[in-house]
């Protein structure tokens, strides 16, 4: 099962680790506060480089499609990630 948070959840969050699986000119256009770019297909590649199995992530791309898909199979290999619901664009409109 793939746990999901919408924008305004994540914002009550605090200090979490967010990670935005988006391309690089993308998060360097903009990106949420404190986040760390590290593109999906990095993460889908080598997940133990970038992530400890006992913490939580919240990982979110542009609308929230793709991270769906990185979250299942991360938690699928026992890490533990929730998605940001409508990823970046939902960021855009809830702040």
């Amino acid at each position: 099962m793939i746990l999901s948070i919408s924008v305004s959840e994540l914002l009550k969050k605090g200090n979490v680790s967010i990670i935005d699986i988006r391309n690089n000119q993308n998060y360097n256009n903009n990106h949420i506060p404190n986040a760390k770019n590290i593109p999906s297909q990095e993460l889908v590649n080598n997940p133990s480089k970038y992530l400890d199995k006992n913490q939580t992530y919240y990982l979110y791309c542009q609308k929230g499609t793709t991270s769906i898909r990185v979250c299942s199979l991360l938690n699928s290999l026992g890490y533990k990630t929730v998605n940001v619901a409508g990823g970046y664009e939902a960021w855009i409109l809830e702040k």
